[in-house]
Formats: C-alpha cells, sequence, structure tokens
C-alpha cells in the first residue's frame, strides 16, 4: 500500500484496488476479499461502502467519467477559441477512456456482460452531460460568429454520438493495441464535425447593414 492509498479516504482505497485488480485479474476473479486485502482494509469496510462488487466495478467507472467530465468543463473555460476548445474536449473523451480501458484490457468484456444494466444507464447519464459541457462552448461559438446558429444542446450530443464510435466498446482488440491510429482516426472525425459547425456561419461585420456592405 503505497501513502497516497494510506492518505486516501476508504471509499477511494476501495476503487484504487479495484482499478489495480481489474487490470490485472479481470472483474470475474476479482472477489470482495481481494479488493478488501488490496486496499488494507476489512472486508465489512467494503460493505460499509458497496453493496457489491458490482456497484464497485460500476463505481470505477463512474469516477473516471466523472474525471473527464471535470476536464473538459476546465477546457472550456480556457481562453482559446471555439473550434479549439471543441477539439481538445472531444479529442479528451475519447483517448481518456482509451487509456483507462487499454489499463482494464482484462475486464472490458467481463464487465459489459455482467453489469450491462447498470453500465448502459451510467453511460447515458454521463454522456448527457458531456454534451451539456461541449453545448456551452457551442453557444459561445455561436455568439462569436464561429458556427452557424442552431441548438447547441442538440449539437452538443451529436458531437457526442458521433465520436462514441471510436470509444473502446465500440473497438476491436486490435485497434486497442493501436493508439496512435485511433488517436488520428479520432482527430479526422472531430475535424470534420467542427468543420460542419463552421458551415453557413456569417463572416462579415456583425453590425453592418446591407447598405453599408455594399457602399
Amino acid at each position: 500500500m503505497s501513502a497516497t492509498d494510506i492518505a486516501a479516504g476508504p471509499r477511494d482505497r476501495i476503487l484504487d484496488a479495484a482499478d489495480r485488480l481489474l487490470g490485472q485479474f479481470g472483474y470475474r476473479k476479482m472477489t470482495v476479499e481481494d479488493l478488501a486485502a488490496e486496499a488494507g482494509i476489512g472486508k465489512g469496510t467494503v460493505y460499509l461502502h458497496f453493496r457489491s462488487k458490482e456497484d464497485v466495478a460500476l463505481a470505477c467507472l463512474d469516477r473516471m467519467a466523472r474525471h473527464i467530465e471535470r476536464t473538459m468543463a476546465h477546457m472550456a473555460g480556457v481562453g482559446a477559441a471555439s473550434s479549439a476548445r471543441l477539439r481538445e474536449m472531444l479529442l479528451c473523451r475519447v483517448m481518456q477512456r482509451f487509456d483507462y480501458a487499454k489499463s482494464h484490457s482484462r475486464s472490458l468484456e467481463d464487465i459489459q456482460q455482467a453489469i450491462r444494466p447498470g453500465l448502459l444507464a451510467q453511460r447515458t447519464r454521463h454522456f448527457e452531460e458531456e454534451a451539456r459541457i461541449l453545448g456551452t462552448v457551442i453557444e459561445a461559438g455561436m455568439r462569436a460568429g464561429d458556427f452557424a446558429l442552431g441548438n447547441a444542446g442538440d449539437l452538443g450530443l451529436t458531437l457526442v454520438h458521433a465520436t462514441n464510435s471510436l470509444l473502446p466498446l465500440s473497438l476491436s482488440a486490435r485497434e486497442m493495441g493501436r493508439r496512435a491510429d485511433v488517436e488520428a482516426r479520432a482527430l479526422g472525425i472531430i475535424d470534420l464535425l467542427i468543420a460542419g459547425l463552421q458551415c453557413g456561419r456569417e463572416t462579415g461585420p456583425k453590425n453592418s447593414s446591407p447598405r453599408s456592405r455594399s457602399s
């Protein structure tokens, strides 16, 4: 157990231990007894925080997704152009999930099969929040004239759905072994999506009238 583990609260210590065990042994082989031993706590303490091994695995994925949301929200507030912020945010949601899944490759299929209903409901909530964060940048871009007008919330959800094709559960084992290829494909799709947002935007002076533009 590291100094960081000792400093963390019991819940985070359990999740840190679960992340390690999921990566080393996979979901099916991991037991609550293993979790307790890896976290350096009693088995009863695990059950004080989680009802089951399924809840622990879902909480690990939830923690990862919430970290992505916080990172995206931070990127949304950076003073770069709207298109540059969207590019970094969309790449973040794809590649951070890729890197997490890569370290849990033994568990991906087992987790999907064993806890699919809970996983799908959780994914929906996180995708909606990511779409909301993206929507704030799209709306700001519309006000600045960087993007064509539209419903920012709907467009944010479209960006999420379009990049979901590159998330780990949609990739083959061969693709999961090629990070650079996945990143390049992600950037290609992202740049195409942003170009679509820019189509039809107003490029002339915002406050000029038709008469002043023609004079």
